[in-house]
């Protein structure tokens, strides 16, 4: 993107997911535009007040980023909430009960 070229704007999509629901929004933002002025300018702490996105990790197409990294044209910015249980931790206690992540519970 050429510089002075102020008319332009960048086409961002912003996810976030809860336990209960999921978000998917279209953003344009301005060149130069940071993780963190999507993730105000989205709107999306009033969606889920209940998370406190200054503290949130975020990511960039799976790769965590900085919130003030510089967004391009056509990123998606992934905010990550924190994990309930360790991934390892979760396989442990399913191989000490015989099951397997995804397996349905034993009667």
């Amino acid at each position: 993107m050429a510089e002075g070229a102020g008319s332009q704007f960048l086409s961002i999509e912003l996810v976030f997911a809860s336990r209960d629901r999921q978000e998917l929004l279209q953003l344009r933002l301005p060149p130069r535009s940071s993780v963190r002025r999507a993730i105000v300018q989205s709107g999306i702490a009033e969606r889920f007040p209940e998370f406190d996105f200054a503290e949130l990790q975020a990511g960039i197409w799976g790769r965590p980023v900085a919130q003030s990294h510089r967004l391009e044209d056509g990123d998606r910015v992934e905010i990550y909430r924190p994990l309930q249980i360790d991934p390892r931790e979760a396989r442990r206690k399913l191989a000490a009960e015989g099951r397997l992540m995804g397996s349905e519970r034993k009667p």
